[in-house]
């Protein structure tokens, strides 16, 4: 019986981190402390879905869906847009990514980390605030099933571990 409690009480502990990890945002600490259902995060993922219709469904799709065949590249030898429904690989990137793609563009980001790499996304960084990059990202989050936002939480925690590592490095730290 003492196991089962203490196994239920680790998953639960489990549950709860994940859950913190998933809705918390690098811009914006007072993220980490709604509940999953509270009326903040729950306008926000209103908002990201209205900004998300108006700033990214011409390319990504209404459904989240991407343009078709994107695995391969299109007329102009450009990428095409990625799905960002679970079928894709906007999971597969931490929030910090995820918001540099769309606040400096896919070629500029890219250019950052050292890659050379052609990419069609375009800024959005002058048309849409911080928030309203936050919000959409919450919204697109918000339609992932669990397994998903648990392996991009995954790599979020990652991306901050090597963010702050490399601060460190730089720092002499």
């Amino acid at each position: 019986m003492r196991l089962l409690i203490g196994s239920l009480a680790v998953t639960l502990s489990l549950a709860l981190a994940a859950g913190w990890w998933f809705w918390q945002s690098p811009a914006n600490d007072d993220a980490a402390t709604l509940a999953m259902d509270s009326p903040e995060l729950l306008a926000s993922i209103a908002s990201g879905q209205v900004l998300y219709a108006q700033s990214c469904a011409a390319c990504h799709g209404a459904n989240l869906e991407g343009q078709p065949n994107w695995q391969s590249p299109g007329p102009d030898g450009l990428p095409l847009a990625p799905p960002h429904d679970e079928s894709g690989h906007t999971f597969h990137h931490g929030d910090g990514l995820l918001f540099d793609y769309i606040a400096l563009g896919g070629q500029e980001t890219l250019s950052r980390m050292g890659v050379e790499f052609e990419s069609g996304m375009p800024a959005f960084g002058d048309q849409l605030s911080e928030a309203q990059i936050w919000d959409i990202l919450t919204f697109i989050k918000s339609t992932w099933p669990e397994n998903i936002r648990a392996a991009q939480v995954a790599q979020t925690a990652a991306e901050q571990v090597a963010q702050t590592e490399a601060e460190q490095a730089e720092n002499g730290d």
